[in-house]
């Protein structure tokens, strides 16, 4: 399914898959080597491909275009490196995470170093409003990464502080994907409808991914089971629990979280699955799903706006 949507523009994502090797390039060793080895893992490349996506649904793809989905993935891939370093992950898309393989130190001085070089790109493209779009973007981001910290352990949260998190830390950058692709067209009146269809897709996304932490199969989704209990994270599996469940389900999902702590993980695997909270938390992506291609109405009909909607449903059907 993503193969037939990454079909579409297939010749551009190889450009954009080549410019971001060559970008990699520094006279400092260790830059190369930790680039090299996260960029290598992978993974869907899904934020560039909303961008390239999004500009062929609008007209086409431009060498801007290809220089954008670059920065785009350099952003990603900068914050998953500081992410890692700060989670104290030691697994991602199925091997060990840079920090693991390399250190900590530096992990978190290549996700600078991957930063600075996106916005090197884009000053290249020399479009101030973009370059605002982007500033603006990288820094909801980086308040999204401290929010979480900050949070990490807090039982307390509602489902809106949640939402407000994962809005921060993953759509935005879906919806700066798709709006940073309508700037380069010069398509004032899509903006604002790619937006909001990118920032639905991440939420939805993140959603399913919160799913997964409790039911996936860590062949599959690269991760550890359990992962997000251990960092404190009350993802909305979780909140569903203690805004619905028995009082000892309630205490023993309060207690792990405070204490960061996946030592019961069987037993709070079983209070999510009597609370429906995985049902719950789907159910909520659907409804994202649902606005995401809503937002999608008043493009014109093309191949790469049947992607988009496409994408949105793969999104959350990664669970079965």
């Amino acid at each position: 399914m993503i193969e037939d949507i990454r079909a579409i523009v297939a010749e551009e994502f190889g450009q954009v898959n080549d410019l971001i090797v060559n970008q990699l390039r520094s006279d400092v060793d260790m830059v190369e080597s930790v680039g090299h080895y996260i960029v290598a893992a992978g993974g869907k490349r899904l934020r560039p491909l909303l961008a390239l996506l999004a500009a062929k649904a609008l007209g086409g793809v431009g060498e801007a275009h290809i220089k954008f989905a670059a920065v785009i993935e350099f952003i990603h891939t900068a914050t998953l490196l500081h992410d890692d370093v700060v989670d104290i992950s030691s697994l991602r898309r199925g091997r060990p995470t840079a920090n693991e393989a390399f250190g900590n130190a530096p992990s978190v001085l290549v996700g600078d170093f991957m930063y600075t070089r996106a916005f090197q790109l884009m000053v290249q493209l020399g479009d101030l409003t973009l370059l605002h779009h982007m500033a603006n973007t990288t820094n909801i981001i980086a308040e999204g990464e401290v929010l979480q910290l900050v949070r990490a352990g807090d039982a307390t949260i509602n489902e809106s502080q949640y939402r407000e998190v994962i809005e921060r830390k993953t759509a935005i950058l879906f919806a700066a994907a798709c709006r940073g692709a309508a700037i380069l067209c010069g398509a004032t009146e899509q903006q604002q409808a790619l937006h909001d269809y990118g920032l639905h897709l991440g939420i939805a996304f993140q959603m399913i991914d919160d799913v997964l932490d409790y039911t996936g199969n860590p062949a599959e989704t690269g991760k550890n089971i359990g992962d997000d209990l251990n960092e404190g994270k009350t993802t909305l599996p979780l909140i569903h629990v203690l805004n619905t469940g028995s009082k000892s389900d309630r205490e023993l999902v309060f207690e792990a979280l405070q204490n960061k702590s996946s030592e019961r993980l069987v037993d709070v695997i079983a209070a999510v699955a009597r609370c429906k909270g995985t049902e719950y938390t789907t159910e909520q992506a659907l409804h994202h799903r649902h606005m995401a291609k809503a937002a999608l109405m008043d493009l014109s009909d093309s191949k790469a706006k049947t992607a988009l909607a496409d994408l949105a449903d793969l999104a959350v059907s990664r669970h079965h």
